[in-house]
C-alpha cells in the first residue's frame, strides 16, 4: 500500500479559472474552499509567496477554510532562492526575508498544516561549493521544517548530491519539465521523509515564451501514465508524498490532477472529473 499521497495544484486562485474550474459567480474568496470541497484535492502548493512574503493574517485566513487534514506548502520568497547577490556579485544578507517567511507561515505551522517549504532555485544556481554552503544555511534558518529544494542546472543531477541532500536533511524535489539543455531531468532518488513532484508541462518554447505561455500544457493520458511507477517507488519510501501541477494555464493543472488521481486509485472529495 502507498504511503500518504498529498495531491493538487501550485496555486488554486487564478482568474482564468473562472468559468473553466469555478463558476463564473464564485466569488474570489471562495476559491479555496471549492478546490477542496468540490474539486476534492486534500492539498495545494501556494506560490504567491515567491512574489511576496507571505502575511500571518492571510494565511490564518486560508486555514480556517480547509480541514485540518489539509495540507499547504509554500514556495520560498525568491528573496530566499533568487535574488542572492548584489550586482556587484557579493552575496546579499537575507536574514530579515527569512525571518518574515517564517513569521507569515506560522500559522500553518501551529496548525500542523505545513507539508513542507519549496526552495526552487534557478537554472544559474549551479552545483558549488558556495551554492552547497548557501543550502546548509537555508535549512539552519528553516529548523525543524521539512525544506524540499527544486534544482533547475542539471549540474546537480549527480549521486553526491542526493547523499549531500540526506546528510542535511533536505529533500529533493521530482520534477517534469521540457527537456531542454541545462534543465534537470526527472530525478526520483529520495533524500528524506517526504517525497515531492512537480509537472510543469512539456512546452518545448519553455526560455523564450511568456511565463503564462510557459506553463501551457495540457499532459495526455499516455504522459501521465509514466508517473506511477515513479510516484509509486518514492511513495514506498516516505511517509509522505506531494504531487503539484504547475501547469496551471487556463485550468489544465486541475484536469490533469484529477486524472492522476484516477491512475492512482486516489479517491477525490467529489464525482466530478473534468
Amino acid at each position: 500500500m502507498d504511503h500518504m499521497i498529498k495531491i493538487g495544484t501550485s496555486g488554486y486562485s487564478f482568474a482564468d479559472w473562472q468559468g473553466k474550474i469555478y463558476p463564473r459567480s464564485l466569488a474570489p474568496v471562495n476559491r479555496l474552499s471549492y478546490y477542496e470541497q468540490e474539486l476534492g484535492f486534500n492539498a495545494v502548493e501556494l506560490n504567491f509567496t515567491y512574489y511576496r512574503q507571505p502575511v500571518a493574517k492571510v494565511i490564518t485566513s486560508m486555514v480556517r477554510k480547509t480541514r485540518r487534514d489539509f495540507q499547504f506548502t509554500v514556495k520560498a520568497n525568491k528573496g530566499m532562492t533568487h535574488d542572492l547577490k548584489t550586482e556587484d556579485g557579493r552575496p546579499v544578507n537575507n536574514q530579515d526575508i527569512f525571518k518574515g517567511f517564517l513569521a507569515g507561515i506560522e500559522p500553518l505551522v501551529v496548525n500542523n498544516q505545513l507539508g513542507a517549504v519549496l526552495a526552487q532555485f534557478p537554472v544559474m544556481f549551479n552545483d558549488s561549493e558556495e551554492n552547497r554552503n548557501y543550502l546548509v544555511r537555508f535549512k539552519e534558518r528553516m529548523g525543524q521544517i521539512p525544506v524540499i529544494v527544486e534544482f533547475r542546472n542539471n549540474s546537480w543531477e549527480k549521486p553526491d548530491t542526493y547523499q549531500f541532500l540526506k546528510s542535511n536533511s533536505l529533500g529533493l524535489c521530482s520534477v517534469d519539465e521540457p527537456k531542454l539543455p541545462r534543465l534537470m531531468p526527472m530525478v526520483t532518488e529520495v533524500t528524506g521523509d517526504t517525497g515531492y513532484f512537480r509537472f510543469h508541462g512539456r512546452n518545448p518554447h519553455w526560455f523564450n515564451t511568456t511565463v503564462a505561455e510557459r506553463y501551457n500544457y495540457l499532459y495526455n493520458k499516455e504522459e501521465l501514465e509514466e508517473f506511477v511507477p515513479k510516484i509509486r517507488q518514492v511513495s514506498a519510501k516516505t511517509k509522505t508524498t506531494y504531487l503539484f501541477f504547475n501547469n496551471c494555464h487556463g485550468g489544465k493543472a486541475v484536469k490533469n490532477a484529477l486524472q492522476l488521481m484516477e491512475l492512482l486509485e486516489i479517491k477525490p472529495n467529489t464525482a466530478k472529473l473534468f
